[in-house]
């Protein structure tokens, strides 16, 4: 199985936060459009015949793009690749994009999963974040995707910045368990380089994020959560039971992906490679006939280091027999020497072979996961 992820470089505004690709503007969305279709047929030898499981339109803001613009996309997926039939379709959705008419346009081009960027409930962190949204918006756009029978709804939530409080923070959690919400992805703010958040902070125009907050509100969030009956199947994300995101969950299991449009990644297991993000010079290299990417070809420590770092943050774990299955006993025994200080302090568990963040250790996966990393040749 594999997937494919199409990037959507628009945007009304950008976020404060935000250092994804896209441009605050809706010049060439034609020929973008097209191009990333052409781009569909140029790659379709890249995931070598493999079973699409899931499709998911990312951005920038996918919901900008009109019925006939994802329509062409998927198509072109459709004739160069072979989708199974009950492959998850998602497409990331801005609350003021979402209405009867969009929704109906969406589910009759067999999109079947929405994931809603609300950010938050309250206006305050919304302006804060420079949302274009409303709080009262956010709910309604949920409520109104149920009832059109977006039963498969995923939403983004923000925390750890200087205008939520920590009952504000568990306050938008009870909105997402009361609309019984299947998936929630919750994310804390980070200060990117170069961002508008990180110049507003640097200028005194705005309080800066600490690190402390973030922490308790993560605490917060998981104790919430799951007793709500949700599983912490990933360091960001939560579920009902059998309620994964497929897309990302390839990801993280170290699936092959194909990347369509400009800026986006694929990954085919031996390799990594990445779209030119100039939406001018991506047009030029597609109209040629070229694609328009740099590639890293990985060594055997850099896919460990992966599968290490990507592992730890699932309920999944690492497996002992997938480690010396796919990288041989010496990166075995370097990981066994790694994390067995992370097992005697309680930040790692062992279940027979597997090995799995405790609540303590996620607040440390990062840092936990790079000191497990492997040189050539250890």
């Amino acid at each position: 199985m594999a997937g494919i992820y199409i990037h959507i470089p628009y945007c009304r505004q950008k976020c404060h936060y935000c250092n994804f690709y896209s441009v605050a503007s809706t010049k060439f969305m034609p020929e973008v459009a097209s191009a990333i279709a052409r781009e569909a047929a140029l790659q379709k030898r890249y995931l070598d015949g493999a079973m699409i499981n899931s499709v998911y339109f990312g951005g920038g803001t996918p919901s900008l793009f009109n019925q006939s613009y994802l329509s062409g996309i998927i198509d072109a997926i459709s004739a160069n690749f072979v989708l199974s039939g009950d492959a998850e379709i998602t497409l990331e959705a801005n609350p003021d994009d979402v209405n009867n008419t969009n929704l109906n346009a969406w589910k009759n081009l067999g999109i079947n999963r929405l994931s809603m960027g609300v950010q938050s409930f309250r206006d305050e962190d919304l302006r804060y974040l420079n949302r274009i949204h409303t709080g009262s918006k956010a709910l309604e756009c949920i409520d109104l995707a149920q009832d059109n029978g977006f039963e498969n709804l995923t939403i983004d939530l923000i925390y750890g910045f200087p205008v939520l409080s920590d009952e504000a923070w568990l306050d938008n959690l009870q909105k997402v368990i009361g609309r019984n919400i299947p998936h929630l992805s919750a994310y804390a703010l980070t200060v990117e380089p170069r961002t508008a958040l990180d110049v507003m902070i640097r200028k005194g125009k705005i309080a800066p994020v600490e690190e402390g907050q973030a922490v308790r509100h993560f605490e917060l969030l998981m104790e919430a959560m799951i007793n709500a009956g949700y599983l912490h199947y990933e360091i960001s994300n939560f579920c009902k039971p059998d309620r994964y995101a497929r897309h990302n969950t390839a990801y993280w299991k170290g699936e092959p992906y194909l990347g369509l449009g400009p800026s986006a990644h694929s990954f085919n297991g031996g390799s990594r490679q990445w779209n030119m993000s100039g939406i001018g010079e991506y047009l030029q290299a597609i109209e040629s006939g070229k694609i328009p990417h740099d590639i890293e070809i990985l060594e055997i420590s850099q896919q460990y280091n992966e599968y290490v770092m990507t592992g730890l943050r699932t309920m999944w774990g690492c497996l002992e027999s997938e480690i010396a299955l796919r990288f041989g006993k010496d990166y075995l025994n370097h990981f066994r020497k790694g994390i067995a200080k992370y097992m005697a302090s309680g930040h790692i568990l062992k279940d027979h072979e597997v090995y799995i963040l405790t609540n303590k250790g996620k607040l440390m996966a990062d840092g936990i996961a790079a000191d497990l990393f492997a040189d050539d040749g250890l």
